[in-house]
């Protein structure tokens, strides 16, 4: 099956104030989120993408247009409201600090599976509806592209260390201890029998090898030997 960078957006002026965004408009990147976003795209840039998907909320759309931009070809791009940000309800728009203080707040933080924001979404739902919104997009990209493509799905904090849980089948509840930062990028493959989670939350690095990557299988005992790229066979002893 194909290969899906998950990259969270960039720094926003929200981030910077410490305010809970949620789905409120007109919350863009701020100048270091512009610079993550790029730093993000140059990392993928030597890796073609056969899509890139996006929530539909600004901070998204900017990150997902940094990745076109240093794509030699350009892939297509999709907005999908299944991988927006969680529906906060009452809590949206509010500072975090003052959010640490409701009871619901140690309920997000040790039980994240019986979390239900006030007129709002439970986390629960969040991450069912962006694992199927991944999914779905995953079997389309290996419909279309073959199971050697490589996609992103650009997306929010929250939405990613969900869909990575599910990947590493932990329960909700422990999803908490997944940390996805800014303009970061995690890998998943989705193979037959069970997904691989090949990197969690990088921040730096030349993506470029995993067009090296091998078929997702059974997994090598003792970890085998990793994707082999061009350059590194200038480096093997002669046979």
């Amino acid at each position: 099956m194909p290969t899906v960078l998950l990259v969270r957006h960039g720094r926003t002026t929200a981030n910077a104030s410490g305010i809970l965004a949620g789905r409120a408009e007109g919350v863009a990147l701020d100048a270091m989120g512009r610079e993550q976003a790029a730093r993000a795209a140059g990392r993928v840039a030597g890796v073609p993408l056969a899509r890139v998907v996006t929530s539909p909320l600004e901070r998204c759309r900017q990150t997902a247009q940094a990745l076109l931009d240093h794509q030699t070809v350009t892939p297509e791009l999709v907005t999908e409201q299944g991988i927006t940000e969680c529906d906060y309800g009452q809590w949206q728009g509010r500072a975090l600090k003052d959010l640490a203080q409701e009871p619901l707040w140690s309920v997000v933080q040790t039980q994240p599976s019986a979390a239900v924001f006030p007129d709002g979404e439970s986390l629960a739902a969040m991450q069912a509806r962006s694992v199927e919104a991944v999914r779905r997009h995953d079997a389309e990209v290996a419909a279309r592209h073959g199971a050697d493509a490589v996609w992103a799905a650009v997306s929010h904090g929250d939405v990613i260390k969900s869909v990575l849980a599910g990947a590493l089948g932990m329960h909700l509840d422990l999803f908490q201890r997944i940390v996805v930062g800014p303009a970061s990028i995690s890998i998943v493959r989705y193979g037959q029998h069970r997904p691989e989670v090949v990197a969690v939350n990088t921040d730096a690095g030349d993506l470029s090898w995993l067009g090296a990557a091998a078929p997702v299988g059974d997994a090598p005992v003792g970890g085998g030997v990793g994707p082999v790229r061009p350059d590194d066979l200038s480096d093997l002893p002669p046979s």
